[in-house]
Formats: C-alpha cells, structure tokens, sequence
C-alpha cells in the first residue's frame, strides 16, 4: 500500500500546526484522518481488511506485520509512520510491538510468552468459525504480537501456503477468538490459484493463548 506520500505530508503538516504560532488546536485534529489514510475499514467488522477467510477462494491477507514491507506494497504494512499516526487515534487499532530478538544461545526453557502449542507442524490450517483475520508475518513472534493487539484474540495459526497468496513466502498468521487443536487443521489448500497451480498448506503451527 504506497502511502508514503501522503504520510510525509501528513507529518509535515502535523509539526507545522504544533511548532507554529500558538492556535486553538493543532490542525490535525480537524482532519478525518482514518478516512485520509484509508484506513476507516481496518476494524474488526470487515476482519482487518480480510473479510475472506483463507479457506475460502479469492481471499487475501489484510495486513502485514513485519521488517520487510516493501516486499509487500500492495498490503497495509503495520509499522514506520503510520503507526506513529495510529497511536494519536485513542480508540483506532493500534500496531503490535515487534518482539525482542531471540538469545544467540537457546535458552534452556521455553519462552514465557503466554502461548501453549496445540499442534505443529501439519499440512492442514485451522478453520473454524470464530475466524477473526489473517495477514502475513516474518516469524511466529511477530503473528503472537499480531494476536495480544488484536481485540479477542487467542489463538493463532501460522503456516506456509505454498503457491497461494501472490507466491509469498511468509508465514501466514490466521487469528481467531478460541483455541483450536489439530482436529480444527482441515483447510488441506487446493485452491486453484492464477496461474493454474494448486496452492497445499505446510508447517502449520497452532497456539492457543492463556
């Protein structure tokens, strides 16, 4: 989503109204600024700009949360300005953290995270109907992170679809409102994709957050 443009103008005219002559209120706060940002939509009623759920044809991820946006440009990439923006609009979406960087030395516990593996590893992703969106991430950090800023969040699903969505090779981060074990991995892929290929679904993780 190429909103570079528009987010450096919007920066600059929200430090000229705060470091100009003093004024009623800075100009920004007049701005409907989700509606210049085209962001109105990124709320829980349309799933986070994923209103399909990956198990259906044509659905796309509504987000990417990540350190290489720009091999995403058509999604809205959650990072940089934007969330500078976000984070003035008290009841918007806010972005997630990105989690800190794993020790160089394994440690010798697993992380106390919050979240408790349910299944790993599988060639089916969950599908159910508690589905709250789905976007793409780096790593599994970065789709927990997704879940703990998502409102209802508690179990995430990460997983490769091979072939499908536009041939990226991130993870996919499905979320939903309740935890889910590997009965629940039953979307198997097998979505004929533009080009004529099969997308199939690998390394699918579930975990379910306390």
């Amino acid at each position: 989503m190429r909103l570079t443009t528009l987010f450096i103008s919007l920066a600059t005219l929200f430090f000229v109204s705060v470091t100009s002559a003093p004024a009623p209120a800075p100009l920004l706060l007049d701005l409907d600024l989700p509606g210049l940002l085209g962001i109105s939509d990124f709320s829980p009623a349309t799933h986070y700009n994923a209103p399909l759920a990956p198990w259906h044809p044509g659905s796309k991820p509504g987000w990417y949360f990540g350190q290489h946006p720009e091999k995403h440009p058509k999604l809205f990439c959650l990072g940089g300005l934007i969330c500078k923006l976000l984070e003035l609009l008290p009841k918007k979406f806010h972005c997630p953290k990105f989690p800190p960087h794993p020790p160089t030395t394994p440690p010798t516990t697993p992380p106390a995270d919050g979240y408790t593996p349910t299944f790993s590893n599988l060639t089916g992703a969950t599908q159910a109907g508690d589905y709250l969106t789905f976007g793409l991430v780096d790593t599994i950090a970065d789709c927990k992170a997704m879940c703990n800023s998502v409102e209802g969040c508690k179990f995430i699903n990460t997983y490769h679809d091979v072939n499908g969505k536009d041939g990226s090779t991130q993870l996919t981060c499905s979320l939903f409102s309740g935890c889910h074990d590997a009965t629940s991995a039953t979307n198997v892929g097998g979505q004929t994709q533009p080009d004529g290929s099969l997308n199939y679904i690998k390394e699918s993780d579930g975990y379910c957050k306390a």
